[in-house]
């Protein structure tokens, strides 16, 4: 249903060292790249997330209620996830838990104050 999502970053060598090291806790990697865009994924065909500086050149900016979703695999996945998201110096917009009876999650905000989830379906 996704083909991809991209994200903005002010410093694109910062928001690269990042999520090479945040998606390979799930088995992403940079699958496709260009001067100004790097395209993680997992596999050729599915979706990616990009990392990209804005094609205008204007100032990165984060949408007021946009965030990226990614799966952890596991409870312990998710928490690894929000951990290592942590440790590379995002901020937490939201401690790990079980949200609701079927959906456990945590959320931070990345280096350039985009929101991601990490999450599990339980």
């Amino acid at each position: 249903m996704i083909g991809y999502t991209t994200i903005g970053s002010k410093d694109l060598d910062k928001a690269v060292s990042f999520y090479d090291s945040l998606l390979e806790l799930v088995g992403g990697k940079r699958v496709m790249e260009m001067d100004r865009i790097k395209f993680y994924g997992t596999d050729a065909g599915g979706a990616m997330l990009a990392v990209c500086t804005p094609h205008d050149n204007k100032e990165q900016s984060c949408g007021n209620g946009q965030q990226i979703a990614i799966p952890g695999g596991s409870i312990e996945g998710a928490q690894a996830l929000y951990n290592k998201a942590i440790e590379l110096g995002a901020t937490c917009a939201g401690e790990p838990g079980q949200r609701f009876d079927f959906f456990y999650g945590s959320y931070v905000f990345d280096l350039d104050g985009n929101k991601l989830c990490f999450f599990h379906m339980t």
